[in-house]
């Protein structure tokens, strides 16, 4: 047992090594991919016709993808490989082998550290694969059918207790995997698509992206940022980056940074804003950038990001995005090439113009008191971007996450704590009586048992605390706890409940969160 649990630390700790190596660019003084390939992988990896490599070359993969897959060699096979070869090929591996961004639609939440998501497989790929680890582990790589079956017998010789475990062992596992999940992987997830020769193709070229873009973004617990990002080639693929923004509240969001570019479109960069260390994944595409920045050493802690490039025509975000029918309100666009007078929409008029720039507009906006509630198209001259919502009142309030996990952590260990960060969304009713969404509102939080056993255990007490007026949840220490039954420890099963204030009238809304213990294996895709 003590040697399966310091494997696993060790599995870890080198998957939390090699994710800062796959954010950080590549010496030029390591060796060539092809010289990496040939004398380090090509001991158990044999030559094929085409100077293809048995195995390697029969699989597509997302960056981190390849670097599991390096790791993997090195935990479970002994590969001894430098940092600096193992960063030149997961770049090569990456470039030369990747995804399109079409295939990477749909399961990005994996990459950009959204553990949260509650994922919407068919029921066969759930139980088969998505038992264990992510449904989008699976969906981000692509195989032949002879490869998928090879990993099917990887996985049962690797983990022979696996027909075993639960939603396994009332089945014939190996079976289905073979005979069904092997073909239906083939097919869904081909090694040949025309989409990744037509990527390889079309893409631009990575110096493109050099320049400054404007953003906008959301950070559950703390609101709204906008600023520019600056991009500056820093060689082959790599750049240097400086961010300058602040919060809807004035606080500053600015530091340094730097980036590398995989598959001619996945950014990873690691940029220290305010004397913390943050990681980019975005999607960079032409004069469009979109993804997820979030801490280092939290990634629970992390903001959606959607970025134009400056000197493009683009109008990315309205904040707040929402305004009371016969109220009035102060609205900034967010946005690249922003020429002209805003228009809401019908009911919604503007009153000034507070302030006026190719990337920001600050205007004065009033909605009549009998505007129809709902959603409106917001354009500045020919461009139309996000909706502004219009309401009469809140009909309902939402917490997002509807599901969260959060751990626990530190009390003398190795790990952080975990926490979980809510939103307070408002809903509406439309005139066609149609539920709209509003937007994230300032709420007051806390949390209850989520059951009669998690009263009678007093997790409320135990498991963390609720930020009142943040909706940020801190869990409780790792570790047995003496004051509990049984000296368990501090996990719980609890509501999340959001009180959400209109003209007077308190409404609520209710989320689940399970506070539970360390993860242990953190790996890159979850």
């Amino acid at each position: 047992m003590k040697r399966r649990l310091r494997s696993g630390m060790g599995a870890s700790l080198l998957a939390v090594a090699a994710c800062v190596a796959l954010h950080s660019p590549h010496s030029l003084a390591a060796r060539d991919a092809q010289s990496i390939l040939r004398e380090t992988c090509q001991g158990c990896h044999t030559p094929e016709t085409g100077d293809k490599l048995s195995r390697i070359s029969h699989q597509r993969k997302t960056p981190e993808g390849w670097l599991m897959s390096i790791a993997r060699m090195q935990t479970m096979h002994g590969l001894q490989i430098s940092d600096e070869d193992r960063r030149t090929l997961v770049k090569y591996l990456a470039d030369t082998q990747g995804l399109a961004p079409s295939e990477t639609d749909g399961v990005r939440y994996a990459l950009e550290r959204r553990l949260n998501t509650v994922e919407q497989f068919d029921e066969k790929t759930a139980q088969m694969c998505g038992r264990c680890h992510s449904g989008a582990r699976v969906a981000l790589q692509r195989r032949p059918a002879r490869e998928w079956e090879r990993l099917v017998n990887f996985h049962l010789g690797q983990w022979p207790s696996l027909e075993y475990q639960a939603l396994a062992r009332d089945r014939d596992w190996f079976d289905i995997a073979r005979k069904e999940m092997v073909p239906l992987l083939a097919k869904r997830y081909a090694l040949d698509n025309p989409a990744w020769q037509a990527w390889l193709k079309a893409a631009p070229k990575a110096e493109a992206l050099a320049g400054d873009w404007s953003f906008s973004g959301h950070l559950p617990g703390k609101g709204e940022l906008a600023g520019v990002m600056s991009v500056t080639a820093d060689g082959s693929d790599t750049f240097k980056v400086s961010v300058k923004g602040q919060y809807a509240d004035g606080s500053p969001f600015n530091g340094d940074g730097s980036a590398i570019l995989y598959s001619g479109y996945e950014w990873r960069g690691n940029v220290t804003i305010d004397g913390v260390t943050m990681r980019q994944v975005f999607a960079a595409q032409g004069t469009a950038m979109q993804g997820r920045m979030f801490e280092a050493e939290h990634d629970e802690r992390g903001l959606d990001f959607i970025a134009a490039k400056q000197g493009s025509q683009r109008l990315l975000a309205v904040q707040p995005g929402y305004v009371k029918a016969g109220g009035e309100a102060e609205v900034t666009l967010i946005g690249s090439g922003l020429n002209g007078k805003p228009d809401f929409g019908k009911g919604v008029q503007v009153l000034d113009v507070l302030e006026q720039g190719a990337d920001r507009i600050k205007v004065k906006v009033k909605a009549a008191a009998d505007a129809r509630p709902g959603l409106r198209t917001v354009s500045v001259g020919g461009l139309k971007g996000p909706s502004l919502a219009v309401y009469g009142a809140i009909d309902s309030v939402r917490v997002v996450p509807a599901f969260s996990v959060a751990r626990i952590g530190e009390g003398g260990g190795s790990t952080p704590k975990v926490q979980g960060r809510f939103d307070a969304e408002a809903w509406g009713k439309g005139a066609d009586g149609k539920p709209y969404r509003i937007g994230v509102f300032p709420a007051q939080w806390k949390v209850e048992a989520f059951d009669e056993r998690a009263k009678e255990d007093e997790d409320v007490k135990f498991a963390g605390t609720m930020q009142g007026d943040a909706g940020v949840f801190t869990p409780g220490d790792a570790g047995p706890n003496p004051a509990r039954k049984m000296s368990t420890n501090n996990a719980g099963n609890l509501k999340v409940i959001a009180a959400v204030d209109d003209a007077g009238k308190s409404l609520s809304g209710e989320g689940h969160l399970i506070v539970t213990v360390q993860r242990w294996n953190n790996p890159p895709i979850p």
